[in-house]
């Protein structure tokens, strides 16, 4: 860790001026904080909300999502009592379901332990499911004014530039290192404004590529822009590239109706539907791997009638190239291999589910092709 002949505590760079980069933080916020629907509420479940959707998205993404979320369930109780369905449903494309299937969870923990009301005390609120040290520290802070240092990806990168700090931000080690830089850079006498200053901050001047130096509040403060060494901070650690999947998916036709089949809740994209298929194996054709996937899944022997599309899609750890086909049932009942439930449904019944975002890439193709495969049918009448 660079420290450039600073006084240390306990390792961490520490400065005379600490009370001066308090005010002038919260100056430059509370004059140029953005407007935010979770801004304008002191309801701890509100913005428990907001702090769980903001994790791993943007805050424009976040906005409408928030708004619709919570006028659905605007209670842990309301949460709680929700269908999984209709909650995947209205987190449907913000990603990383866990974080709904989780906050869920705790929701119903809510209930069943606390009466309803969101617990005040850290230790309380951190035994409820998908509660982690950031969205303790930010709901303890912003909610209940608690003293608790809240450390997301735009904090580990101010406090980076700040103390030059060589740590990769990126590394699953860094909460550990940056933690007790927030500790000792934390403002307790204004514990919700500071956090959300610091992430501020972060996501708006202090930024990865383009920092706005310019305008920051705490340059003069900032051991990187005092050395020029801003754009040599904040150290990364190189990803390894990721694995690409090959997909076989079959939609499975049955008259007027398509076979759709819902995820087990837990894992990666736990609890969404989605049409039956999976991994094509090694020599293995797609197309061949769609027919087998489909008796292995639902226990259908199908015909595959023509490819509608190839998808592309990117997770956080790999890709998926998805090749898609239409299908016909040839015999067999539907018995469930890894799947928990199936419905066939109507075209036009598809919008009431909550599918992953590879499958939203096919759907209106699949409505087009199925429009068009019934005017066909008409015409011929």
């Amino acid at each position: 860790m660079a420290t450039s002949g600073l006084p240390l505590s306990n390792g961490i760079p520490i400065f005379s001026g600490m009370k001066r980069f308090h005010s002038q933080l919260l100056k430059w916020y509370r004059a140029n904080r953005r407007e935010m629907p979770w801004r304008n509420t002191s309801d701890p479940f509100a913005i428990w909300v907001s702090e769980v959707m903001l994790q791993q998205t943007q805050v424009n993404t976040a906005i409408p999502y928030f708004n619709r979320f919570i006028t659905a369930f605007p209670t842990p109780a309301a949460l709680a009592e929700a269908s999984e369905d209709d909650v995947l449903k209205l987190w449907e494309g913000l990603g990383y379901y866990a974080r709904a299937r989780n906050l869920q969870r705790a929701a119903r923990q809510v209930v069943q332990l606390f009466n309803g009301q969101v617990p005040s005390d850290k230790a309380s609120f951190q035994s409820l499911t998908g509660v982690g040290p950031y969205i303790s520290a930010a709901v303890m802070s912003i909610a209940f004014g608690r003293p608790a240092a809240a450390v997301d990806g735009n904090v580990k990168r101010v406090l980076s530039r700040v103390t030059m700090n060589d740590a990769p931000v990126n590394a699953a080690s860094s909460h550990a290192v940056y933690q007790p830089i927030a500790d000792r850079y934390f403002n307790p006498n204004a514990p919700g404004d500071h956090n959300q200053a610091m992430m501020e901050l972060g996501a708006n001047v202090c930024q990865p590529k383009t920092p706005r130096c310019s305008q920051c509040p705490v340059r003069q403060m900032c051991t990187a822009y005092k050395q020029d060494a801003v754009v040599q901070y904040p150290k990364v650690e190189q990803r390894k590239k990721v694995p690409t999947r090959h997909i076989a998916v079959g939609v499975i036709q049955k008259g007027n109706q398509l076979l759709i089949c819902k995820r087990k809740p837990d894992g990666l994209l736990g609890g969404l539907w989605e049409f039956p298929g999976g991994g094509v194996e090694k020599d293995e054709s797609a197309e061949a791997a769609c027919v087998r996937e489909c008796k292995e899944e639902v226990n259908l022997t199908v015909r595959v009638t023509g490819k509608l599309t190839t998808v592309r899609h990117a997770y956080s750890h790999f890709k998926i190239v998805m090749d898609v086909f239409m299908c016909a049932v040839q015999n067999g009942r539907v018995r469930l291999r890894g799947p928990v439930a199936c419905q066939w449904v109507r075209p036009a019944e598809l919008g009431r589910f909550a599918f992953p975002g590879a499958n939203h890439k096919f759907i209106p193709l699949l409505l087009q092709a199925l429009e068009l495969q019934s005017q066909l049918k008409s015409e011929k009448q």
